[in-house]
């Protein structure tokens, strides 16, 4: 229906000339599609006399934008919105389910999803043991945790105390550069740590609360200890357990979509599936979690079961052997020959994993939530396919099938159309014109950044690139998805295929030009004096 409803607007366009009735195509030389006049101008517009200079070039300039406003507003009609499925997968590479034997998972925000409950509970344990452990300053404690500020993905210059935003050309978004809770001006070229996974929400958040302290009140301080320590803190919230004794005693809480977790376990082994379970975490927390949602005898849906993995080194250190647990989680002596369904191993590596299962290669799917930690070195050394949980992907998509965003969206790319095609007008007061269009342009930049993020955006774009951690998505990712519940929605031999999408050089034109049949490919007559 969407579709329909942008090929009937644009078919009013061709023949009404932008203005909405019948009319026969114009050989003028100028037109709302086309911008300037250039040999060989024969589209379909509105008749306009050439402009010859100054307040009737600018009137033109005008013109040409009112006809673009109009027809983006004709693109869009209410149907357009809601195209995308927040439960839908997402396909890199072309991948069959019916090619895949073997599924793998992480725990972590993978099998077990996480509530947002439990970020502000790691920020304020680890503020406290800063204050406490570390003797920061008893004002921090007044800082609380900030669910908005922070988006994964961020790099942390860790000499200079900035927070930013870096695109997948390593160039920093306009406007994305934090020290402490204050933006700064776009400068200076960092030497930077990433934060990939979704704990780190909480770690940039509580980085910055304590940067805004010592800057506010005036105090000196050394920008790798202090960022050592608040790694340090956090890390602490983890390695003394307290992240795991939140969770267990409130299962209900913090853990989101269990029954769906079953309900994919289950349907996966029903049809002749193996499956095999890679964590970093203790057996006695993974336990409890997956008697939550599984239930008592979760165990037999798994043919390997591996705890406290360690990974990344997992993948790519060889030394460290498995061991068995035995029923109450207790290490044993006895040397792994084999990986028996039913049991608990700790620790091992990759390549014993691969000599003991022979599970190797494309007919394995493996699903985590870290690029790097679950994902590269199993796509790029072993062959494995990989499927990435994002949970932010369901808000991102709720928010791009918005009227709102998609007007806004559509409009700046027809005005960034218009800019790149009158440039060739060069007089004073045209200039005026393209200075309130570029002005108007970078409001509404701003504006589609804010619906996903005030300070940062949205975790996959800068302005008009991908993110950083976006193309790191597409590097080492086959699918990706909101949740592993994604999974319900397909068929188990359903074949996923990429949508082809244009490189730069295969989409000469932009969006209004090919509306609106202007079909001069690249505009010869306009751009001859580049040339």
């Amino acid at each position: 229906m969407a579709g329909a409803g942008l090929r009937a607007a644009a078919r009013r366009w061709l023949l009404g000339g932008g203005q909405g009735g019948p009319r026969a195509a114009s050989t003028s030389p100028s037109c709302p599609g086309c911008g300037p006049p250039g040999p060989g101008a024969h589209c379909p517009g509105t008749p306009r006399s050439a402009p010859t200079g100054g307040a009737e070039l600018s009137a033109h300039l005008w013109a040409r934008y009112q006809d673009m406003r109009r027809l983006v507003h004709d693109l869009l009609p209410p149907e357009v919105c809601s195209l995308l499925n927040p439960a839908a997968i997402y396909a890199n590479n072309e991948i069959s389910l019916r090619d895949v034997e073997v599924y793998g998972f992480d725990y972590d925000y993978t099998l077990a999803q996480y509530a947002d409950a439990l970020h502000p509970e790691i920020f304020s344990a680890a503020r406290d043991i800063l204050i406490e452990h570390y003797k920061y300053p008893e004002g921090i404690r007044k800082y609380d945790y900030n669910p908005s500020f922070a988006i994964r993905g961020l790099h942390y210059d860790i000499q200079k105390s900035l927070l930013m935003k870096i695109d997948a050309f390593h160039y920093v978004q306009l406007g994305t550069a934090y020290r402490g809770l204050q933006p700064v001006p776009d400068e200076e070229g960092p030497s930077i740590k990433q934060f990939m996974d979704i704990f780190s929400l909480p770690e940039m958040a509580l980085l910055s609360c304590v940067v805004d302290h010592f800057l506010g009140h005036g105090l000196e301080f050394d920008q790798a200890h202090l960022y050592k320590d608040v790694t340090d803190a956090i890390r602490d919230v983890h390695v003394k357990g307290l992240m795991y004794q939140w969770i267990e005693q409130d299962m209900e809480k913090y853990i989101l979509r269990g029954d769906e977790t079953f309900a994919v376990l289950s349907r996966l082994v029903a049809h002749g599936k193996q499956l095999f379970l890679i964590t970093n975490s203790p057996f006695s927390f993974v336990d409890k979690g997956m008697r939550h949602m599984v239930g008592p005898d979760w165990r037999q849906l798994f043919d390997v079961v591996i705890v406290q993995a360690d990974k990344p080194s997992f993948f790519t250190d060889r030394r460290k052997p498995f061991r068995k647990l035995d029923e109450k989680g207790s290490l044993q002596w006895d040397r792994i020959t084999r990986l028996d369904k039913g049991k608990i191993y700790r620790q091992g590596n990759l390549f014993d994993f691969l000599r003991l299962t022979e599970w190797r290669g494309p007919r394995v799917l493996y699903f985590g939530d870290h690029l790097y930690s679950d994902l590269a070195d199993l796509m790029l050394r072993h062959g494995w396919r990989t499927g990435a949980i994002i949970p932010e992907l369901e808000r991102e998509i709720r928010i791009i099938n918005t009227e709102q965003y998609m007007h806004s969206l559509t409009w700046q790319q027809a005005l960034t159309g218009l800019l790149e095609r009158m440039q060739t007008y060069q007089d004073a007061e045209s200039r005026q014109v393209l200075a309130a269009w570029m002005k108007e342009r970078q409001e509404l930049r701003c504006i589609t950044k804010a619906l996903f993020n005030a300070q940062f955006g949205s975790i996959f774009r800068t302005f008009h690139n991908p993110t950083y951690f976006s193309r790191r998505l597409v590097r080492f990712s086959d699918l990706y998805m909101a949740s592993l519940s994604c999974l319900l929605n397909y068929r188990v031999d359903f074949t996923f295929y990429p949508r082809r999408t244009p490189l730069q050089h295969e989409a000469p034109l932009w969006m209004d030009q090919l509306c609106t049949g202007c079909m001069k490919t690249p505009f010869l007559g306009d751009m001859a004096h580049i040339r």
